[in-house]
């Protein structure tokens, strides 16, 4: 080879070498979407989870990943055009934080995989074919409170005295309330307790619900978990407050927003979970032979300053046993 022709070949090799590494460079890290159902606040403590979930799997933001959020605000009719943007982003998975999430995702998508946060049987409502194979692309938790409404009126009857006459407040729109309902004769029976359930579709039926409780004397409420109730969770703390009527939650941001206490899924947890699926579906796994999970850890929160307003003293046995005592 000539001289003349050696240098032109190292110019050449030396001119091309930034572009390639500038290519390298610029190459964008997996981008993960996440659509959530509830404000920014309100999910605070789930994205740190899911975030630490992450972290330890050796995940950095904007080293090897990237995180795409978008907040419906608690409105569900937001989440076609929400799931519209994310989808148009091209993520290699989206996690969804509710069943209305996941659903609003899937219908755009049947490809992109979905890490979905369902309180409502995902078989159910077609997210799934089963639960060991769910054959398509969602994948994640079904977390609802089927099961706990026993427990949760337990805790309720250990921390009002005297406590017979119960509510039971539900959206009857809910696909899970007649299945969490099921178990109520029973249960009432075992604790001793006349049951009334009260239905709310709308905002606009939470005053009619409550003038009912103190019509009927109750002496105490439940309510249920789903996107309705979640949603304005410290409009019914105050609204509970208000009517001084003890009521128990299913999740632990009822009682940081003023209710008398919580018990059910640990969100955080499952958030923190969600991660160990979003690592396995980068690396290669499909959400169609990803069993869907059931949560494992439950949290019992009460509020001391709630009680303290309502006029009860909550027992030394169930401060021990909370998770979180807020005051």
């Amino acid at each position: 080879m000539r001289r003349r022709e050696f240098i032109k070949l190292i110019g050449c090799g030396a001119a091309a070498w930034p572009i390639v590494a500038r290519a390298q460079q610029t190459t964008a890290p997996p981008l993960i979407g996440i659509l959530v159902p509830i404000s920014s606040a309100a999910a605070a403590r789930n994205m740190a989870a899911f975030r630490a979930g992450l972290r330890d799997l050796s995940y950095v933001e904007g080293r090897n990943i990237a995180i795409e959020i978008r907040y419906a605000e608690g409105v569900v009719e937001r989440m076609p055009a929400l799931a519209t943007e994310l989808v148009a982003r091209n993520p290699a998975v989206i996690v969804a934080g509710s069943p209305a999430a996941a659903l609003a995702v899937r219908k755009i998508t049947r490809t992109i995989p979905i890490v979905m946060n369902s309180s409502t049987n995902p078989i159910a409502i077609g997210l799934a074919a089963s639960l060991s194979m769910p054959g398509g692309n969602v994948t994640g938790f079904w977390w609802g409170d089927e099961g706990l409404l026993g427990k949760q009126l337990e805790l309720l009857k250990e921390a009002v005295p005297g406590l017979v006459r119960v509510g039971i407040i539900v959206d009857p729109d809910d696909p899970t309330t007649n299945e969490r309902l099921k178990p109520l004769p029973e249960i009432s029976r075992a604790l001793g307790l006349e049951a009334r359930v009260i239905e709310v579709r709308a905002p606009t039926d939470f005053d009619a619900a409550f003038a009912t409780g103190t019509k009927e004397k109750l002496q105490g409420l439940q309510m249920s978990i789903s996107p309705l109730i979640v949603s304005y969770r410290a409009e019914l703390a105050a609204l509970a407050a208000k009517a001084q009527l003890p009521a128990i939650y299913g999740i632990r941001e009822f009682a940081a927003a003023g209710g008398l206490m919580s018990y059910g899924t640990s969100l955080p947890d499952l958030y923190r979970r969600k991660a160990l699926f979003v690592d396995k579906i980068l690396k290669g796994a499909s959400p169609a032979d990803l069993p869907i999970e059931r949560p494992t850890k439950f949290e019992l929160a009460i509020n001391l300053k709630t009680a303290k307003e309502l006029g009860l003293t909550v027992s030394l046995h169930l401060q021990q046993i909370a998770d979180e005592v807020i005051e």
